[in-house]
């Protein structure tokens, strides 16, 4: 039996699996590649939020990446919590050097609130990461902590887009998720290159189970990716699947659930 397409994610541990390295390898699994780690960090973290995190030492994560890499290989990399300028510098020169395409989640705020970025590693970000991106997936806090820009409504998005596009990534995916007015029952993110531009719209959930939705959005681009579909087809699809993980997301712990990585195979759809 032939191996699976490979995709590695380079991000940050959730002690609660609700986000993070966990939420990236279930979704991997689910969507039918095989997922493989670089951990960035150690958070202690559960329904309520970040009580700690602690990052690794950029010899580890840079072994790490080489271990996977020179031996395995990869059909696609998500990045998710780099937490430091110099992690940061460091992920962007391994990715610049690996033929695979890249799906970048600049990870600046938990879902709770707690900050996961330092303010010196943004340009980093800016600088470094997203040049070597072929797709970026920022919320629309994250579009302000990059470009300054503030989404009220749809068309702040195609200028949100445009400004992170300067920054030199193939593709962007402004996430309108948090987006308030407007068609309320629908959830809303624009894919765009500067030239095509597609609209992904799906019903939004009346549900706080939220945990981990950026994480598994980008995991599951980079998932589709690696099986060999187009950036377009491969958004189309992750935002899908996403939507049926939002729709199971379930209680956990005392605040906060995760949403339900494993909907689609219970159902046959990956």
């Amino acid at each position: 039996m032939s191996a699976p397409p490979r995709v590695l994610t380079v991000a940050g541990s959730d002690s609660g699996g609700g986000a993070g390295i966990q939420a990236d390898l279930k979704t991997m699994l689910a969507l039918g590649v095989h997922g493989m780690s670089v951990l960035t960090a150690v958070t202690a973290q559960n329904s309520l939020g970040v009580q700690g995190a602690w990052e690794l030492p950029v010899e580890a994560v840079r072994a790490q990446y080489r271990s996977v890499v020179d031996d395995i290989g990869v059909q696609a990399v998500k990045t998710g919590m780099l937490s430091s300028a110099e992690l940061v510098g460091t992920v962007a020169d391994l990715l610049a050097g690996t033929d695979a395409p890249t799906v970048v989640d600049p990870v600046g705020v938990s879902k709770h609130g707690d900050a996961l970025l330092a303010a010196s590693a943004l340009d980093s970000v800016r600088t470094k990461l997203l040049p070597v991106a072929t797709v970026v997936t920022p919320n629309l806090d994250e579009v302000a902590q990059l470009t300054g820009v503030r989404v009220a409504s749809e068309p702040d998005m195609r200028r949100a887009a445009a400004a992170v596009l300067e920054f030199g990534p193939r593709w962007v995916v402004i996430k309108g998720g948090h987006l308030a007015g407007g068609a309320s029952e629908e959830a809303v993110d624009l894919l765009t290159n500067g030239t095509e531009e597609h609209w992904l719209r799906a019903p939004r959930h009346d549900n706080r189970h939220t945990h981990g939705t950026g994480c598994t959005l980008a995991s599951a681009i980079a998932s589709y990716l690696a099986r060999g579909h187009a950036v377009p087809e491969a958004v189309s699809a992750a935002k899908a699947y996403v939507t049926g993980a939002l729709a199971s997301g379930f209680s956990l712990g005392g605040g906060i659930g995760p949403v339900d990585h494993g909907w689609a195979l219970r159902r046959g759809e990956a």
